[in-house]
């Protein structure tokens, strides 16, 4: 997928006014991503992201953290200036792309990194539907 296609549909999915406003949340997403994921998963991510999405990605990927998909809403709010409820719907549209975007062993394998309420954000449920 082209960067301008994902983008597209980031912007679709969390309904921005427009394209500037679709990328800065990508970024900001997957910078919080990044900080959940090990490097080399980052990496194996990245590999099948545009490469915008994906130099964010691995630009801020290092030695993981562990923290609660609360934590995670918390985070993006804290830098958006958004509420955590718009954070988790922030959260979805760019997370969800990543996940067409991407094989489904891909997504699996970010999930297995992942506590499980997290899945919901990638657009699939907790059992891996």
């Amino acid at each position: 997928m082209r960067y301008d296609q994902f983008l597209a549909q980031v912007r679709e999915r969390g309904e921005y006014a427009d394209r500037n406003e679709a990328e800065w949340t990508t970024q900001v997403v997957l910078r919080v991503l990044a900080d959940r994921l090990t490097a080399q998963e980052a990496e194996d991510l990245a590999a099948q992201l545009p490469d915008q999405a994906a130099n964010t990605l691995t630009a801020y990927a290092g030695d993981p953290e562990t923290f609660s998909v609360h934590e995670f809403l918390r985070r993006i709010a804290e830098v958006t200036g958004a509420t955590e409820r718009t954070a988790q719907w922030d959260a979805s549209a760019v997370l969800s792309t990543v996940a067409d975007g991407v094989s489904g062993g891909e997504v699996k394998d970010v999930l297995g990194q992942l506590p499980s309420g997290y899945s919901v954000l990638f657009g699939k449920s907790a059992l891996g539907g």
